[in-house]
């Protein structure tokens, strides 16, 4: 179906569905992981780890379409990581922000230790001499705009213009902004990486990762990476993928309006000593969102006193103290406690938004606040690890 005149709701809703009379709606779990050989010389589906199914072609076209490129779906957000770091070769020099995902972090670490498998230089991207000058030396930038925890906001187009002009490779991590607010292929990057675990899936019921790539080839070398390395998505988790993306625009809209009062307020608040959003306009990153981003999206971080933070995470009741983000339920995370975050201030709380009513949030975040600013020694200091 041809999609390009529709808009992005619409193609949420119709894309990935079967067309012809007497088919289903929509496309059914196929619990199946071989099918029947046809004629001898006869191209067809055989297995599906090399062959995928018709539940993560679906997925893949509707995401394929939203981000402007062929999209390969994984077994989670790590696998298209992984799957993208695997197609450098040995010794490949990478570039990456100080302030990313753990998951990345300890990837790139693992990766340089063994036998520099990568040389990996990592770099405060809010710097932007400093960036600019390790792209000229790198074979990959990974960029994750905005960050995890901090927010921070860089200029795809100003890195892949450099980039390309020092023959290195871009890849954005784009989940916190969604495809809906923010296109990194068509800013002139190489790849654009999801946890469809998140916003995309909606609902924190499953498991799921993907990839899209501005060159074609760039598309059969991932496919060839998943089918080598079993990095496939289930047929249950592609389905409720593909349902949760039907919604994506409803939610996000709810849940970044509601981020949005909620950073406003949480501000003005005599608890809060900052709060790190690119929506507001005293936001060091609001500026450059506005140019590159069509919405501020849904997470936020806010940084209490540091004897507070715990509090705060252990006095809420509608809001769910808990990692991740993206769903339809809220959740908050003292990010400092988790391994790697030593960059990150000790009072930071992270806000992923979801879909409750915003005078609801705002209330449990009150009472949460007057918790922590009263009673300090609710703390957790045992070590843990974090999905997002």
């Amino acid at each position: 179906m041809a999609a390009g005149g529709l808009r992005v709701e619409t193609r949420l809703a119709v894309l990935g569905r079967p067309r012809e009379p007497g088919q289903p709606l929509n496309v059914p779990i196929v619990p199946a992981s071989n099918f029947r050989a046809g004629a001898s010389g006869t191209a067809g589906r055989e297995y599906s780890r090399d062959d995928g199914t018709p539940g993560w072609e679906a997925l893949e076209e509707l995401i394929g379409d939203l981000e402007g490129g062929p999209a390969v779906c994984f077994s989670s957000g790590m696998a298209a990581i992984a799957a993208v770091l695997e197609l450098l070769p040995v010794g490949a020099r990478v570039v990456a922000p100080r302030d990313s995902y753990t998951g990345l972090r300890a990837l790139l670490g693992d990766g340089a230790a063994a036998g520099g498998r990568w040389a990996v230089r990592t770099v405060d991207v809010t710097d932007a001499g400093a960036l600019l000058a390790a792209v000229a030396d790198a074979d990959l930038v990974w960029l994750e705009t905005p960050s995890n925890p901090l927010l921070d906001v860089v200029d795809i187009a100003a890195v892949a213009t450099a980039a390309r002009a020092a023959g290195a490779l871009v890849a954005v991590d784009n989940t916190f902004a969604t495809p809906l607010l923010q296109n990194p292929l068509a800013l002139g990057a190489d790849f654009a990486v999801h946890s469809a675990t998140k916003a995309i899936g909606g609902h924190s019921d499953l498991l799921l990762g993907a990839v899209v790539v501005r060159r074609p080839d760039d598309s059969a070398r991932l496919v060839r990476r998943r089918e080598v390395a079993g990095a496939t998505p289930g047929a249950l988790e592609a389905f409720l993928a593909l349902r949760g993306a039907r919604t994506l625009a409803v939610r996000l809209r709810q849940a970044q309006e509601s981020a949005g009062e909620l950073a406003r307020r949480l501000a003005a608040h005599p608890a809060v000593d900052r709060v790190r959003y690119p929506g507001l306009p005293g936001d060091p990153h609001h500026a450059l969102a506005a140019r590159q981003m069509r919405g501020s999206g849904a997470v936020l971080s806010f940084e209490v006193a540091d004897a507070d933070a715990d509090a705060v995470c252990a006095g809420v009741g509608v809001i769910a103290s808990a990692t991740s983000l993206g769903g339809v339920e809220s959740t908050i995370e003292r990010r400092a406690k988790l391994p790697g975050q030593e960059h990150v201030q000790a009072g930071l709380v992270r806000l992923g938004v979801g879909c409750e009513h915003v005078e609801d949030l705002w209330a449990d975040l009150v009472a949460a606040l007057d918790t922590g600013a009263t009673d300090p020694t609710i703390r957790s200091d045992v070590p843990v690890r974090s999905h997002l």
